[in-house]
């Protein structure tokens, strides 16, 4: 019996990992495995991954559509070999990631059935990323290559013509996250003929910090407020005066929440046309 593969895309800080833990914690009686592409050599996305029970693996230092290839058939080759394989398989993209080079290169396994591609889409800064020349091309491919449209960071009152938006771009069943039981993830999609053309994504730099070095609470808020332009996606924890903080920027939108962490751990990403990773180490380190 083939195991069905279902593949989470989605542009940077869509929302890809929460929908992952949500889904888990459904009571679809299904044993997952996960399989988690960041795109820099410290994987944040396993960290945040809730549920310690559940079966993860992590795909770090590149993007797994174009330089991890061999790591990916590695991985789906150790899961679905075991004594107890299991009965689905989730791979969540990194950020960058073109779904349909990852598709194309798992329908040669016999052992697997495609099971389809789900985008995650951040309704609060979709009109941002559509407005952008360099951004949009990737992010309309993710969205047009998407067997389910799934849209995060709105309600139901608040959805601002998203929803029309993505259906003129030719999105299949756009849906809010809130409006949807997630089981269907892993039931109910009937996958599209998948196309075997893609389109090279831009390059992006990574970044990484790793210190115990404890910062100041104000003096972070400021660091902050002064990021590089360039820099659309930071994520990791943060040990400061005040405590350790979940530290989240997409675009312009920062989230700090309290967490539990004994180190700074921070992975960073911007487009290479706008920013370097001198910049950032710069900026971060100030020097």
């Amino acid at each position: 019996m083939r195991i069905p593969v279902t593949i989470i895309s989605g542009y940077l800080g869509a929302g890809k990992t929460t929908l992952i833990n949500s889904l888990l914690g459904e009571d679809h009686g299904l044993r997952l495995s996960v399989l988690i592409n960041d795109f820099g050599s410290i994987n944040i996305d396993e960290a945040l991954i809730s549920n310690k029970t559940v079966d993860s693996v992590a795909l770090t230092n590149g993007c797994v559509c174009c330089s991890l290839g061999d790591d990916l058939a590695l991985s789906v080759n150790d899961l679905v070999s075991r004594a107890e394989p299991p009965d689905h398989i989730l791979i969540e993209t990194s950020g960058v990631a073109e779904p349909v080079a990852i598709a194309n290169a798992l329908l040669n396994d016999s052992r697997l059935s495609y099971a389809g591609i789900v985008t995650v889409v951040d309704g609060s800064n979709f009109s941002t990323l559509m407005d952008d020349p360099l951004l949009k091309p990737q992010v309309t491919q993710q969205i047009c290559a998407a067997d389910l449209v799934l849209v995060s960071k709105l309600e139901h009152e608040s959805d601002d013509g998203v929803i029309a938006a993505l259906g003129a771009l030719g999105a299949r069943t756009p849906t809010l996250t809130s409006d949807i039981e997630l089981s269907r993830l892993l039931f109910d999609i009937t996958p599209l003929p998948r196309s075997k053309s893609t389109v090279s994504h831009p390059g992006y730099v990574s970044w990484h910090h790793r210190s115990t070095e404890v910062i100041d609470r104000r003096a972070l808020g400021d660091k902050l407020a002064e990021r590089p332009e360039g820099l659309y996606r930071m994520k990791g924890f943060v040990l400061t005066s005040g405590g350790a903080y979940q530290l989240h920027i997409v675009g312009r939108h920062v989230e700090a929440r309290r967490c539990d962490a004994n180190e700074t751990l921070l992975v960073a990403l911007g487009p290479e046309q706008r920013i370097s990773h001198d910049q950032i180490e710069a900026w971060w380190t100030g020097s």
